[in-house]
């Protein structure tokens, strides 16, 4: 008997579109079943694939033949902002399937910030309580490939972002939205609103049998009804209590506290208890790029913030830290307002303001003309942002790469900017 997802499309035309890790997973998960089942993969880039069942679109064009197809799995990357899907074309992806077939308990986790950090602590709680639980999706690992290992009661953990959700008809029995912000706002139609529509598709389709937990501070209804849902609706306040004490050095700050907390209350929809709740939260070993510590050399102590790529995730770093003496920001101009951020940057304790292309020098321009009295230093590239760092920041403080925005202007991701930033600080130290 084939697998759901397999039966699925087992005689639907499909497009896999974007050949990525994702994009390559779906291929290999498919030809595991149907090796003689004929597929299409499109992707901007030039790609080879050896399987005479399978044709190759590349190039500029590569999106133009999408409603040729019953069904395209779109790679979470791909903006469909100027592409219109014809009315017999269903999008797609692996979440998607994932969320409607595979045969396991789950749930989601989105949020323009802190969903890596919850759903790890999700994970580690559920572990604790002794469930078998997986940790999938957005960070880092494609859902497909866990298929073949779940049982009915696993619980599958589900990192989700906006593009993985902007497809998907079917939502998690715990859904978890941690905050929204603006951000990918050159991705959408319609901008924050598709961009916030997508993200609440992670409860749009739940029943009265499920769970959304979502972040009562920012008030969710103010953005869309709730009666969308007949779930129990779960808000999360900053001043809930949690029945024990954070002690991880990878948890500072409120903003960790409130994903704790997140973390808490979904864990708890499982029947997690207390003390491996607890136990969950000593065993988080902290998320590479998001307030890591680096290490401190010639008296200075580096923080890795890459995955800031927002100004609220940069300003509340900062304020967790409570030592930052230089501040590195800039990345891809996307149309976010700096407006706050900029106030903030001005009244905050950091001395040594350093901007990176583009918004770094913007930003650091508009301090400039406001009548900023700090260090405010515009370069051109994060090698010599080290290296001013170096010069500037003072003994015994923390000089914080936090970016404020996304990488895509010259790196592939905010992995790649990060770890280059750790090399430059080995390089120089």
């Amino acid at each position: 008997m084939l697998p759901k997802i397999i039966d699925y499309l087992k005689d639907k035309s499909v497009l896999v579109l974007g050949f990525g890790r994702e994009g390559q997973s779906t291929v290999k998960y498919i030809r595991d079943f149907l090796p003689d089942k004929k597929l299409v993969i499109a992707d901007r880039n030039d790609i080879s694939v050896c399987d005479e069942n399978t044709l190759v679109i590349s190039g500029e064009n590569y999106l133009d033949r999408i409603n040729d197809f019953d069904l395209v799995m779109k790679s979470p990357g791909i903006s469909f902002k100027n592409v219109d899907v014809g009315e017999n074309t269903e999008i797609s992806c692996q979440v998607d399937l994932f969320l409607r077939f595979a045969p396991c308990r789950k749930i989601g986790v989105t949020g323009s910030k802190g969903k890596t950090t919850t759903s790890t602590l999700i994970y580690e709680m559920l572990k604790a309580a002794g469930f078998d639980a997986r940790l999938i999706g957005n960070i880092g690992v494609p859902v497909f490939e866990t298929l073949e290992t779940l049982k009915d009661d696993t619980v599958a953990v589900i990192e989700m972002s906006s593009h993985q959700l902007e497809f998907t008809k079917s939502s998690p029995e715990t859904a978890v939205l941690t905050n929204v912000y603006e951000e990918h706002l050159d991705h959408y139609k319609g901008g924050f609103e598709g961009y916030l529509n997508a993200k609440l598709n992670i409860m749009r389709y739940q029943s009265a049998a499920d769970s959304f937990i979502y972040n009562a501070a920012q008030g969710v209804e103010q953005y869309v009804s709730l009666s969308s849902t007949e779930a129990e609706k779960i808000g999360v306040k900053a001043d809930d209590f949690l029945p024990f004490e954070i002690k991880n050095e990878h948890l500072l700050g409120e903003h960790n506290r409130q994903d704790v907390l997140f973390a808490y209350k979904a864990a708890k929809t499982f029947g997690a208890d207390d003390d491996a709740c607890r136990k969950g939260v000593e065993n988080f070993s902290g998320i590479e790029h998001r307030m890591e510590k680096v290490g401190t050399f010639r008296g200075i102590t580096f923080y890795n913030d890459c995955i800031a790529t927002i100004p609220h995730a940069v300003e509340c770093a900062v304020e967790a830290l409570k030592n930052v003496d230089t501040l590195i920001i800039g990345g891809k101009d996307r149309g976010i307002d700096y407006g706050e951020f900029i106030r903030f940057l001005d009244k905050c304790s950091v001395r040594n303001i350093i901007g990176i292309p583009e918004t770094g020098h913007s930003i650091a321009d508009r301090l400039k003309e406001n009548g900023c009295k700090k260090n405010i230093i515009k370069d051109e590239n994060l090698e010599q942002a080290v290296i001013n760092a170096y010069e500037f920041t003072a003994l015994d403080k923390i000089c914080l790469l936090s970016p404020a925005a996304s990488s895509y202007n010259v790196y592939k991701n905010f992995e790649e900017k990060g770890r280059h930033y750790k090399q430059l600080i080995e390089k120089y130290k």
